[in-house]
């Protein structure tokens, strides 16, 4: 008996691995790349969800619609104002892409950085208020880990999604093992980008809800420093309000956009 078991669990490790070595592969190449050449500082802006996944629902808000009107405000202030910027969006209309094109679209773009825009929710009768920003990490938190549940849950609405992501599931916190091989590449240049999210968050009035590290499957194959902006939590009346007003968007957005501005400079 302990023989079987010690043959079934190296083989299921050894299949993880084997789903692993390809993403590996990828930051190799992909940080290799950016680093030749003198081509322009290049932005990847993620509009989570799309098309047939609306993502989180409020009261009348859909997350998807949220998700692309901050992406869109965000990628006019960089092309206005930093003009030796490429920005480069996974979607800039209500379309379906499925999470590992998204991180396709990254690498295919040889991208600086890579942000992904979602919009939080909490299970009914629940509040909450503020932004938070993720890097990619295992799920250090019972709450983190729903996070992550939740955005990779998209993965379901993709045709042969067990094939094409070797038997992960969503829902499972087995499958969040992969992580840990993957969060140090870039996990430094991350967190700094996170942290002056969150910094112009606050200076914006935004409650801060802090930088944290979870499995999600949009980060988890970019060759580069890439993060999670959850903006807010669309479940709560006045949260969804802000969220889905002019104003709140502009402020969203520039608030990531000024964190961005800083991130480049550092980094020049």
């Amino acid at each position: 008996m302990p023989n079987r078991l010690f043959s079934t669990t190296f083989a299921r490790e050894m299949r993880r691995l084997v789903f692993i070595l390809p993403f590996l592969f990828l930051l190799v190449i992909g940080s290799t790349a950016v680093a030749q050449g003198n081509k322009p500082f290049t932005i990847v802006l993620d509009a989570g969800h799309g098309g047939k996944d609306p993502g989180a629902l409020g009261k009348s808000g859909k997350e998807k619609n949220i998700n692309l009107a901050v992406t869109l405000a965000l990628g006019k202030l960089i092309e206005d104002n930093l003009k030796d910027v490429k920005v480069v969006y996974t979607r800039k209309t209500d379309v379906f892409v499925e999470l590992n094109e998204r991180a396709a679209i990254a690498n295919r773009a040889k991208a600086n950085l890579f942000v992904s825009i979602h919009t939080n929710a909490l299970p009914k009768g629940a509040q909450g208020k503020g932004s938070e920003t993720y890097t990619l990490g295992m799920h250090r938190a019972a709450d983190n880990l729903e996070v992550a549940k939740r955005e990779n849950a998209a993965i379901m609405l993709e045709k042969d999604y067990e094939n094409r992501y070797e038997g992960f599931d969503p829902k499972s916190a087995e499958s969040y093992i992969i992580f840990e091989f993957m969060q140090d590449t870039y996990m430094e240049q991350s967190v700094k980008l996170a942290s002056f999210i969150q910094q112009q968050f606050r200076s914006a009035g935004r409650p801060d809800k802090g930088v944290h590290q979870a499995g999600f499957l949009v980060l988890r194959a970019t060759s580069m420093p890439s993060c999670l902006i959850e903006l807010g939590y669309i479940t709560t009346a006045s949260e969804e309000a802000y969220l889905t007003s002019d104003r709140g968007v502009q402020q969203l957005a520039k608030s990531i956009y000024e964190a961005i501005k800083k991130y480049k400079a550092i980094k020049q």
